[in-house]
């Protein structure tokens, strides 16, 4: 006999809030033999260091590496609140919720995150531009990766 696990979209939210909150990479939680683990990544950022023409009679300038920008840091980030696919439509064909460069309103659909056969709407936290957009359409992300920047 086989049983079906009904995943609780609700309990992943809020663990996802614990991890946050707590700044912790994982949590598990079991109740009545069903088990839910949530874990996110550690953002892992490089640098690139241009190469210099350089010529015979001349010795190699060293050269500062760009500073890469934390977009997870910027204050109009719209992160992911789960791991799953983003879908920028309400359904394929249609047109999109939202594209760079719009004005929106606190609360507007912005894109939906699927995770597990559930359609997770992502609304805007608060009114702006989006000014940066990070995702394609049907782009996998992962918990807490940046989704846009709305300034």
């Amino acid at each position: 006999m086989t049983s079906k696990f009904n995943i609780d979209g609700e309990a992943v939210r809020k663990l996802a809030e614990i991890l946050v909150e707590t700044d912790l990479s994982e949590i598990e939680y079991e109740d009545n033999g069903s088990r839910i683990y949530v874990s996110r990544k550690a953002n892992i950022q490089t640098a690139v260091m241009p190469q210099m023409p350089t010529s015979p009679a001349s010795a190699p300038t060293p050269v500062a590496a760009p500073q890469a920008t934390d977009w997870a840091k910027h204050p109009g980030a719209v992160r992911s609140p789960m791991v799953g696919t983003v879908y920028l439509s309400p359904e394929p064909g249609a047109a999109n919720f939202i594209k760079l460069g719009d004005i929106i309103t606190t609360g507007q659909t912005l894109l939906i995150v699927e995770a597990m056969k559930v359609m997770n709407q992502i609304k805007a936290p608060h009114a702006g531009k989006i000014t940066q957009l990070f995702v394609t359409d049907t782009s996998p992300v992962e918990y807490d990766e940046p989704l846009m920047i709305i300034e």
